[in-house]
């Protein structure tokens, strides 16, 4: 509905403006997307963090105040501790990483797109994922001892299986019109993958690689624990014997970080690679 309004001008001159009278829609889903909103949440709990210290409602010793943990931080990058540990604490999670996506994918295939694959593989993988992987440490040392291939492998089993399901989800639910299609115009297997097996499983690996990520990190912060001789872990470790508080806040500080920024990292991945998709996420 909308109504008009005559204004004279100069002269016999009668402008005629058109005012819409329509309600406005309201808005249903998040609206548009803001720079740094992500960072809101952390700064509040930073902020909640520094006013609990500073008011004394948090005791130092039970938390140091996140000025003393900046302190600490800083002494241990001098001293070139926290440097060396993050090093090889990213070096553990990365390798970790790419096994267990690397083994998620290729079983997700080959169930996905077998039968007798899928009856094979799929019920192993849901034991397996009933069975926390850090309930398999004991055995991995066993077998493998503590060095770094148990650590590793550790973190690859706790990986592996977010990729497996999602990928294994994705492929199950390409539409069997676009199969049809591909036999009709005879593509080859290479060129199935590539042109439909690709494109469909790729938002479900997108989400199964954030959580793969999320598992990456909470698998090194236990096998890091375990006779290790080096890493964030092994220094948060070392702090508790000697009851360090600060010195373990900056572990976990660290932890969060790598955690934030590497999920940032591939939700940002998912927005470039799925740019095609009109969602709610935008």
């Amino acid at each position: 509905m909308s109504a008009t309004l005559d204004r004279p001008i100069a002269g016999d001159e009668t402008v005629v403006l058109t005012v819409d009278e329509r309600p406005r829609r309201r808005r249903l889903g998040p609206g548009p997307r803001r720079r740094f909103a992500g960072a809101l949440g952390p700064l509040l709990l930073l902020a909640a963090w520094a006013i609990g210290s500073w008011t004394g409602f948090l005791s130092p010793q039970t938390l140091s105040p996140p000025w003393t943990v900046v302190e600490t931080a800083q002494r241990l990058i001098e001293e070139g501790r926290l440097q060396s540990n993050l090093e090889m604490s990213a070096k553990r999670a990365l390798l970790g990483l790419v096994l267990g996506v690397s083994v998620g994918v290729v079983l997700a295939l080959v169930a996905g797109l077998s039968r007798f694959g899928e009856a094979v593989i799929d019920g192993p993988v849901q034991i397996k994922r009933a069975i926390p992987a850090l309930a398999i440490i004991p055995l991995l040392i066993l077998w493998l001892g503590i060095g770094e291939e148990m650590k590793v492998i550790t973190i690859a089993l706790g990986v592996f299986v977010p990729i497996y399901l999602q990928t294994h989800a994705g492929l199950r639910s390409i539409e069997s019109k676009y199969v049809e299609l591909a036999q009709t115009v005879d593509l080859s297997r290479w060129e199935f993958l590539r042109r439909v097996v690709i494109p469909g499983t790729l938002p479900h690996f997108l989400l199964g690689l954030r959580f793969a990520v999320t598992a990456a990190w909470l698998a090194l912060v236990v096998v890091e624990q375990v006779n290790a001789t080096s890493g964030i872990g092994y220094m948060m470790e070392l702090a508790r014997n000697y009851g360090q508080t600060d010195v373990i806040l900056v572990g976990l500080v660290v932890y969060g970080l790598l955690g934030l920024v590497s999920d940032a990292a591939v939700r940002l991945l998912q927005r470039k690679a799925l740019a095609w998709q009109t969602t709610m996420a935008g």
